[in-house]
């Protein structure tokens, strides 16, 4: 492993990972339609208490992204419903599809700056009963939207997709590697999932309607039956002539990720055999018309400050919101595409947006101790909309 160049932090400052769960991804409007956020969110917090042998009234606080939420303040709503005491509390982040990466930084920097103390945080993301949105008009009534303003006039603001197409078009990512990407994407999360890689990781949750309905215990997305040919027939899906399609995007979705975040030192206390040191974080801003690329920049910057290069990186995973942007992204850090997400990502499990990011580093800490390297480095990266991206680099090690 190359020597970082960030300073070293003592044992109770030191911000490390030890438990990591996320809840089944499973398609916007389909069986996990009838939980809301902080119902997608509690099991997945009791299930960490549990993992890490963490006593309930130990928790500093609960720290939680949220993109399209109803406000309210979602962790506090998510720790109660969890069985958390009255005197834990918590806070809501809001950076868009970056907020669960950006509340686990954060909570790390909570932990640098205070040291020994529990937090727990991560993302959620309910689409399915997000409230409809709305501005009023100079007579008082209602005007809705379908999605919030990124840039102010005089910046361009695109939808997503179209985001997307100016990266395409931009970095000159064609439609066959785009294509290529999402196939590769859908065929390592089938054998994962089949290898049952991803059962360790999951909380299973109650869908259908009404209490007690069917367990939900898998991700619902990775099609098992997708080829080239399939891709090849999907029409461009936002800009006429265009690169970028339904196939070679990744589907709205609901779900939860979380993690415990503590000092090295208090993590010995617990118990804790291993995890995922927190090195380093990043958020760095670009031009909004090419929002696709922030997580290259916060990369650099974050690889540059610890004098490392993307060779030194044994794990890499990419929020893979649509093809085109994760390919630019990677190939401007100089990883090769196919090092990225081992497991698959977005395109197959889908973006639950404000959970993805706590996704990322759950299924970092899930591959690193599968396969275990003293001192493997890893690094998380997701773009958000507005023009920006968030980075983490992370570090393997056992605590004993």
């Amino acid at each position: 492993m190359a020597e970082s160049g960030a300073q070293a932090l003592p044992d109770d400052r030191q911000p490390v990972i030890i438990a990591a769960r996320r809840t089944p991804v499973c398609r916007a409007n389909g069986v996990l339609k009838s939980l809301r956020a902080h119902e997608l969110l509690a099991p997945v917090l009791r299930s960490l208490l549990d993992d890490a042998a963490v006593p309930p009234e130990s928790v500093a606080d609960v720290v939680i992204g949220n993109a399209v939420g109803g406000g309210g303040n979602v962790a506090r709503l998510a720790g109660l419903e969890a069985g958390l005491p009255v005197s834990v509390p918590g806070l809501t982040v809001d950076r868009q599809c970056g907020s669960g990466l950006d509340a686990i930084a954060l909570a790390s920097r909570l932990v640098a700056a205070g040291g020994g103390a529990v937090y727990l945080a991560g993302g959620v993301e309910s689409i399915s009963t997000a409230p409809l949105r709305a501005h009023r008009n100079g007579a008082g009534d209602p005007e809705f939207f379908s999605r919030a303003q990124f840039a102010p006039a005089g910046y361009d603001d695109p939808d997503m997709g179209t985001a997307a197409e100016n990266v395409a078009d931009h970095c000159r990512v064609s439609r066959a590697r785009q294509d290529e990407f999402a196939l590769r994407s859908h065929q390592r999360a089938v054998a994962a999932a089949a290898s049952g890689v991803f059962d360790a990781e999951i909380v299973p949750l109650a869908g259908g309607p009404g209490p007690g309905g069917t367990p939900v215990a898998a991700d619902d997305g990775p099609r098992r039956g997708l080829t080239a040919a399939v891709l090849a027939r999907f029409p461009p899906a936002f800009v006429a002539g265009g690169t970028v399609t339904a196939g070679n995007s990744c589907f709205d979705a609901d779900g939860a990720a979380a993690v415990v975040i503590t000092s090295m030192a208090r993590a010995r206390e617990l118990g804790a055999r291993d995890g995922l040191l927190v090195l380093g974080t990043d958020t760095a801003g670009v031009d909004p018309r090419l929002l696709g690329i922030g997580a290259a920049a916060a990369g650099e910057r974050l690889l540059a400050a610890h004098r490392l290069k993307t060779a030194d990186l044994g794990l890499v995973e990419f929020n893979e919101a649509f093809a085109s942007q994760t390919i630019a992204c990677l190939e401007q850090l100089g990883i090769d595409p196919g090092r990225a997400n081992l497991d698959g990502g977005a395109l197959a499990l889908g973006h639950a947006y404000g959970a993805s990011g706590a996704v990322l580093v759950t299924r970092l800490l899930a591959q690193a101790r599968r396969a275990p390297v003293q001192g493997q480095l890893a690094l998380a990266l997701i773009s958000s909309a507005g023009g920006m991206g968030t980075a983490a680099l992370l570090e393997y090690r056992t605590l004993d």
